[in-house]
């Protein structure tokens, strides 16, 4: 997370704490139930309602890294935050009477949150379209590996640094896109102070060779961050650069971490929450399957099963409701599925957008082919292609797959070699910070892509002989796209 989000959380964290507070007394003034409860007693509660709000609005949107630039959207997220919290306040007093706190007391403590959220959230955008939270980065360098991280600091996080310049380093060869170069004549140290300069990227193409250890040293000593490019690209932008990247970095790097606790743990909430959702979802599948059933006429069946590589390359069977007219693949060829495929059926197609087709894979999960939370499973047929195009892409594999997952909330709509390797830095990401923390902020955005039905598809394999379709939040920033790209065996336009 940002640290003006870190930042924005704590603000608006202590306020809901305090419009809690605020709410009680206003609603009690002067009677005795007020007397009767010291501010101690009170701290459990409004941390409760402190916490259930901060997780509503992370659910909706609240707090991803690139907010909406609409004020009207803004609010209207904040209204359905609070909204959600309202509901999940009077559900767990239902459950737990004890932390009951008053009906009237609650409601005058929302209207209060969201007035206060509401000028906080305007008050923040004016703030982050400035310099206020700004870092001054100096990069190292001005060559191939200069050139990768320039294009990373780009429109999409001017909010949240200024390039001060790229410091001229011997060895390199000059590339174009980094501007402006400087050529420095005093040491770097004195540099970085006249430039307030907050964070030094060390991202020269030949270290072996006049590499300034001294100099990095003195400023590291005088309280500039050094930061080599992929750890940089990695913490900015939620993605692991395959453009530097080195079997080095990923052996000697921290992170990709498989304890067994961890482990357990997510088992654990796997197995539990696939049963919940099994349960209420099961309404919303009969309707489905019945829905399904009478457009097709008797001909295919409900449930599409197929070959997917799953943990270690093992592969397995996936399960969807099918969404595709039979024979989608008549020819036998595999193909990437596209956006507003003509293949879709009219059902499958509010199947998709309410993402009801991806429910069954809730018996992937319960089986432990599959987890909640991890890369999208691809077909074997592309996965073996894709392992000879595209560096460290079987190592995707060392976790399950997910029915949600990083890559999806992260990279838009794709359909190509390019695409697949976009993604891979963000699945590459996810397996090197998995954690069960991750897990529930990929949880909450997903379930906010739910809620706004943000049709933001990421075509990755599928077609019903071979149909998968993600949909996800765009949480950091655009990749560009070329017009022309590499084929898949099998690709079709």
């Amino acid at each position: 997370m940002r640290v003006y989000l870190r930042i924005l959380a704590l603000v608006e964290g202590a306020g809901l704490f305090a419009c809690f507070y605020i709410g009680i007394f206003l609603r009690f003034w002067g009677a005795m139930e007020v007397a009767s409860l010291s501010v101690g007693e009170l701290a459990p509660r409004a941390l409760l309602f402190m916490t259930i709000t901060l997780l509503a609005m992370l659910a909706v949107g609240l707090y991803r890294a690139r907010q909406t630039s609409s004020t009207t959207e803004m609010l209207m997220r904040v209204a359905t935050a609070v909204a959600i919290s309202a509901l999940a306040h009077f559900a767990l007093y239902y459950v737990f009477p004890s932390t009951f706190t008053g009906r009237g007391a609650l409601a005058l403590a929302f209207i209060l949150a969201a007035f206060f959220l509401a000028l906080v959230r305007t008050g923040f955008r004016s703030l982050v379209g400035g310099d206020f939270f700004r870092r001054n980065v100096l990069v190292i360098g001005q060559g191939h590996v200069a050139a990768s991280v320039q294009r990373f600091l780009g429109d999409a996080h001017q909010r949240d640094y200024r390039v001060v310049g790229y410091f001229a380093a011997s060895g390199d060869t000059v590339d174009p896109r980094c501007a402006p170069i400087l050529e420095g004549s005093g040491r770097l140290v004195e540099f970085s102070a006249d430039g307030n300069v907050d964070e030094i990227i060390v991202a020269m193409d030949d270290r072996r060779n006049n590499f300034p250890a001294r100099e990095l040293l003195d400023c590291r000593l005088a309280g500039v961050k050094v930061t080599d490019p992929l750890s940089f690209i990695e913490r900015e932008t939620g993605r692991i650069n395959l453009e530097v990247l080195r079997p080095g970095w990923l052996i000697y790097g921290h992170g990709f971490r498989q304890d067994q606790l961890f482990k357990t743990l997510k088992r654990t909430f796997d197995v539990t929450t696939s049963l919940i959702l099994l349960i209420v979802a099961l309404p919303a599948l009969v309707f489905a399957s019945a829905a399904t059933l009478l457009e097709a006429r008797g001909r295919g069946g409900v449930i599409y099963r197929q070959t997917r590589t799953g943990l270690h390359g093992k592969p397995f069977e996936l399960y969807k409701l099918r969404t595709m007219i039979p024979q989608a693949e008549a020819d036998g060829l595999a193909r990437w599925a596209t956006e507003n495929d003509p293949r879709v059926t009219r059902v499958g197609e509010i199947l998709r957008r309410l993402r009801i087709d991806e429910l069954p894979q809730v018996i992937n999960i319960l089986k432990g082919e599959m987890s909640f939370v991890g890369p999208r499973p691809e077909r074997p047929e592309f996965v073996d292609e894709l392992c000879k195009q595209i560096p460290y892409y079987g190592e995707r594999h060392c976790v399950k797959p997910g029915l949600t997952g990083w890559a999806q909330l992260s990279y838009p709509y794709g359909a190509s070699v390019r695409d697949a390797r976009e993604k891979l830095q963000f699945d590459l990401y996810y397996v090197k910070n998995q954690s069960v923390v991750f897990d529930l902020l990929i949880l909450a955005q997903t379930l906010d892509v739910v809620i706004w039905s943000r049709k933001h598809t990421v075509a990755t394999s599928g077609t019903e002989e071979g149909e998968v379709v993600e949909r996800g939040a765009f949480v950091h920033y655009a990749v560009e796209t070329a017009e022309h790209e590499p084929k898949v065996a099998g690709q079709t336009p």
